[in-house]
This record gives structure tokens, sequence and C-alpha cells, in this order.
């Protein structure tokens, strides 16, 4: 897979795209085929596929009774001072999560929840990036912040795997495939609004 490019996956209710994702993710098995990572396949190396992925899935993966400073801390590989300085870092401000750094995640919007999942997946500078409707149910400013944090990443050669509907994603996308009765299609980048759910129909 190239490196700096992202790859959108659309699909109806219900098609498969988020067990889909979590299998390429290494967080659910698979029933048969290879899943192959620098020509090895994820099983045979899977300690050292799963420290250069990056996880966001559909649901929320906050521990509510602690502050999104400790949930990132706990998934942090490094010391406290170099956690400190990644906190500073572009690809992690720009999420805009410095104001409630410490306040429990119990009493954090939908939208704050979700930058913080998102800030944990690219905490350790993963290489892949796989994320499950990243903003999905969000306002449009917390859209344009993830869309920018994740143009980003791209920009710096990281690779992204994504399910989406949304234009603001679809725009992001090097290229597009629906998945439709198991199995994944090439479809044109370029699609939207009743092109696009042509193919979901």
């Amino acid at each position: 897979m190239p490196k700096g490019r992202c790859i959108g996956i659309i699909g109806a209710n219900g098609s498969g795209k988020s067990t889909l994702l979590s299998i390429l993710a290494g967080v659910k098995k698979r029933d048969g085929g290879e899943i192959l990572w620098q020509e090895k396949d994820i099983r045979e190396n899977a300690k050292e596929y799963s420290s250069v992925v990056g996880y966001v899935p559909q649901e929320n993966p906050l521990m509510a009774d602690l502050t999104p400073y400790d949930n990132l801390f706990l998934w942090f590989r490094g010391t406290k001072k170099e956690f400190e300085n990644r906190l500073a870092d572009p690809d992690i401000s720009m999420l805009g999560i410095q104001s409630y750094l410490k306040k429990p995640v119990s009493k954090l919007s939908g939208g704050m929840k979700k930058r913080v999942s998102i800030a944990i997946a690219f905490l350790n500078r993963p290489a892949l990036l796989i994320l499950d409707e990243p903003s999905a149910a969000l306002d449009l400013p917390c859209k344009m912040d993830i869309a920018g944090a994740l143009q980003r990443y791209k920009e710096s050669g990281g690779t992204i795997v994504l399910t989406t509907h949304d234009e603001i994603e679809l725009d992001l996308c090097d290229s597009l495939y629906v998945l439709k009765d198991g199995i994944l299609c090439p479809i044109e980048k370029t699609l939207r609004g009743n092109e696009l759910l042509k193919h979901l129909q």
C-alpha cells in the first residue's frame, strides 16, 4: 500500500464495514484469507503490526472515569516528558483537545470524545490509521478539524483506511471502494450525491 494515501470504503448499513476494519486493525479474528503488511501476514507478526496501527472504532473507546490526559498517557509508548512534548505537536494540537485535557471524559460531548479518540490513534505516530466513520454525527467545525488533522497526517506520509459517507472525508480519499455482499469493488472517487447512492442500493 503506497504511503501518503487515503483509501475510503462506503457501504450500506449492515454491509460489514465495521467488521472489516476491526479485522484489518487486528482486533477481530478473520475466518479466512490473508491480510499482508510488508509482505507478511499480520497473524505472523502481530506485535510488530500492532505497533504501526492506529485504530479509531465507531464506538467510544475511552475510559469514562479518567481524563483525556490519562486516557492518552495510557496508550503512549515513552516517558512522561516525551508525552508532554508530543501533546504540543501540530497533528495533536490541531484536534483542539488542550482546553479539556483534565476534565473527566464522562463530562465531555460526543465531538470532544471523538477528538480524543483520534488523538490516541495519532499518539505513537503510526504508519497506518484505520478509522470507522470518524466524523459521523459531529458538527461542521469538528469535521473540519478532524479532516485537517488527517490531511496533515497524509502529507507526512501516513496511510489511512476509513469508512465514511461524509463528503469532507470523501474528498480526502485517493481511492474509493464500495463493500457489497462481502466484496470490495473500486468505484470512481469523485462520485457524489445520487451517483454515489446508486452504488449502495
